[in-house]
């Protein structure tokens, strides 16, 4: 069946569950059927107002605290945008048919992000199943002193229930605060290891890092931009070490200095690429990684270009052309015993033209042959050329990478030439 063919407004009402829709203001953007009938709400009580002005805490228990804990959980949602599964929560609910009067409710939430095109969370889903029947029917009584011990013990199972549901809430938050700290680590350690998006001389130069879904904000992938000594001339680099975290920031860290000193004295890229193979094999963890370096002179307008198993850089000439750099491509770094001289080969532009380096997040995709996610960047550098490197590094991004983000790391440098 076609998509177009499909009623999603009837498939979201038709939902057998408790489903909202939220906007990022927590304000009901929509409601199912099913979601109506549990909260004894109509659809005019609901639709356009705020979360918590539709169901606030129990003003009578002054130890309430799920309308508390389920705003932790959608600011979560929208911070992060990944998905968030609650711990059972008791959330009173005021009557509807008499107001001051608060029902004993025990819910089981969770909430998902609607990601836009850009990648943002534009809307929350909020589904919700009511355990209320089952906490209770724990504590019923029966007749009887063997009912009266059942009932007993099913009090018993029903706060033992409540109370590790608690239990698990807090140890979650707690995790949450030390993966926050651990984040925050990784991203000083980013900063210190990458340079920021800059001016080389009076060249412009856009740069952009993004982490893997579910990585901290740092992982293998580098970038570099150096002032070569003698003549109007810059080394641009970016490179590629195996795995994600801290270990393969630490990898990374170590390659890029080494490289962006190589290249301030070699005579060419191929030979700054030899020096960082021969130091790569005496570093734990670069086995494998790869990386392009590429020298520009702009008094010649040449570009001379060597590669480590890295996929090519692309040149989008002034006139549209495209060309791939490679020319020049070996293996990667540390993939030989005896390391030999890496090839090197030159190409012209002329001014206008825009170079494009990045990592293979930027255009693999499972499933999909390379050339495919190679010819989707080439089109997007091509129609977006006259764009400043700024902007034409975000529509690049924006175009190629998936809304909820790739699964790897990735890493872009464009170069107005």
């Amino acid at each position: 069946m076609n998509d177009t063919a499909i009623d999603y407004a009837a498939v979201f009402q038709a939902l057998p569950g408790m489903v909202a829709l939220l906007t990022p203001q927590l304000v009901y953007a929509d409601v199912n059927i099913e979601y109506l009938r549990v909260a004894g709400r109509r659809r005019e009580q609901m639709v356009g107002r705020h979360l918590f002005d539709v169901f606030p805490d129990n003003p009578n228990d002054g130890a309430a605290s799920g309308m508390r804990n389920l705003e932790a959980s959608l600011r979560r949602v929208l911070t992060t945008g990944e998905r968030d599964a609650m711990a059972l929560q008791r959330y009173d609910v005021e009557s509807a048919e008499q107001p001051g009067e608060w029902d004993e409710r025990y819910w089981s939430p969770v909430n998902a992000p609607v990601h836009g095109p850009d990648g943002s969370v534009v809307l929350v889903v909020h589904r919700v199943e009511e355990v209320t029947e089952l906490i209770r029917a724990r504590g019923r009584r029966g007749p009887g002193a063997a009912a009266e011990r059942t009932g007993s013990r099913g009090r018993v199972l029903e706060a033992e229930l409540y109370t590790r549901a608690r239990e698990l809430q807090e140890l979650n938050e707690r995790l949450r605060l030390a993966h926050a700290r651990e984040r925050e680590v990784a991203l000083a350690l980013q900063e210190a290891m990458l340079p920021a998006g800059r001016q080389v001389g009076h060249h412009r130069a856009a740069v952009r890092y993004r982490p893997a879904v579910g990585a901290l904000n740092v992982c293998g992938d580098w970038y570099d931009l150096v002032d070569l000594v003698g003549g109007n001339r810059i080394g641009v680099s970016v490179g590629d070490v195996v795995g994600h975290g801290l270990e393969a920031a630490g990898v990374m860290g170590q390659l890029r200095s080494a490289l962006s000193a190589t290249s301030r004295v070699a005579e060419g890229p191929a030979e700054a690429l030899n020096v960082l193979g021969r130091y790569a094999h005496v570093v734990d963890g670069a086995e494998s990684a790869t990386v392009v370096t590429t020298f520009i002179d702009f008094d010649h307008h040449t570009i001379t270009y060597s590669s480590a198993g890295h996929p090519p850089p692309v040149l989008v000439h002034a006139d549209g052309r495209v060309e791939f750099l490679d020319r020049a491509t070996d293996p990667p770094l540390d993939a030989r015993p005896t390391p030999l001289r890496r090839p090197e080969a030159c190409t012209a532009y002329d001014s206008g033209a825009t170079l494009a380096l990045y990592t293979d997040g930027l255009v693999e995709r499972r499933r999909e042959d390379i050339d495919t996610g190679l010819d989707r960047l080439a089109d997007a550098l091509v129609r977006h050329r006259d764009a400043d490197p700024e902007t034409l590094a975000d529509a690049v991004l924006l175009e190629l990478l998936p809304p909820g983000g790739a699964t790897d790391d990735t890493a872009l440098v464009v170069v107005r030439l």
